[in-house]
């Protein structure tokens, strides 16, 4: 079995479907791991969304901030932004199955030696405390009360975590961890206004992959949010938004052998926003 780990796609159907061919990809004895944020900004969500749930066991797929954003602008409690590309989702006739199909999908996969995620895991998390953490968010999303987690899921405080924490506030430092954190202090605080390069990086502030004694650091961390980054593999992180939605390609890597597999963007848009 090979397993193939893939970039933000963003709403770009037809480089994933491009990039699937590429792959030596059989359904029946392989997986993709996708790290979230399959959805919006790109002009086909809508057929993004319909392919990687047909894939059913074969695709593994962790939800990204803007994934979350779509859930939450169904349920009444977000607009959405001007460079949104969400309405034909919202209008579709299967509209229901595929967001309660989002819904249940994970916030962070472990296995085979390797962490999926969308953004990152705060460096004093264990990848085992990681995993109960994210555990606690899937369960809000996939129980009858749903509904109130998106009523309370925005907001950028706390900004750092505590065990002792509860409630929303709690659940809401582990979604922005998972899915909006590029970079942190040493201590851990969370500063979500940066996307761009590592050396725009603010004062007081390094990726959260790069504190020293990072827990996490002896398992590999694979994810995606930070497309100014790019391409980035080393023992501990592979980094795969290569911003394939701004003009860069679509990536893909075969976790055996750390293969990358590439295609271009077919209909790259302006500017970036994340």
């Amino acid at each position: 079995m090979a397993i193939y780990a893939i970039g933000d796609v963003q709403g770009c159907y037809t480089e994933l479907v491009a990039l699937i061919d590429k792959l030596d990809f059989d359904a029946r004895r392989d997986q993709l791991w996708f790290v979230g944020d399959l959805v919006n900004r790109g002009a086909e969500s809508l057929q993004v969304l319909r392919l990687v749930k047909s894939l059913g066991d074969s695709a593994i797929t962790v939800l990204g901030n803007h994934d979350l954003h779509l859930l939450a602008i169904a349920q009444g409690h977000s607009k959405p932004h001007p460079s949104d590309t969400l309405d034909e989702i919202l209008a579709a006739e299967d509209k229901d199955e595929l967001l309660d199909w989002l819904r249940n999908q994970r916030m962070l996969h472990a296995d085979q030696g390797h962490v999926l995620v969308h953004a990152g895991l705060l460096p004093s998390w264990t990848v085992a405390q990681s995993c109960e953490l994210a555990a606690e968010v899937e369960a809000e999303l996939r129980g009858k009360h749903y509904d109130k987690f998106f009523a309370h899921m925005y907001g950028n405080q706390p900004d750092t975590w505590d065990d002792e924490l509860d409630g929303y506030k709690r659940l809401r430092v582990i979604t922005n961890a998972l899915t909006r954190m590029r970079v942190c202090t040493l201590e851990g605080a969370m500063e979500f206004k940066f996307k761009g390069e590592q050396h725009k990086i603010p004062a007081g502030y390094i990726p959260w992959f790069d504190v020293p004694q990072r827990a996490s650091r002896n398992t590999s961390v694979i994810f995606g949010h930070w497309s100014a980054l790019g391409l980035l593999c080393r023992d501990d992180i592979i980094a795969l938004d290569t911003g394939c939605l701004w003009g860069g390609p679509l990536t893909a890597i075969r976790l055996e052998d750390k293969r990358v597999f590439q295609v271009p963007s077919a209909n790259p848009i302006k500017a970036p926003h994340n």
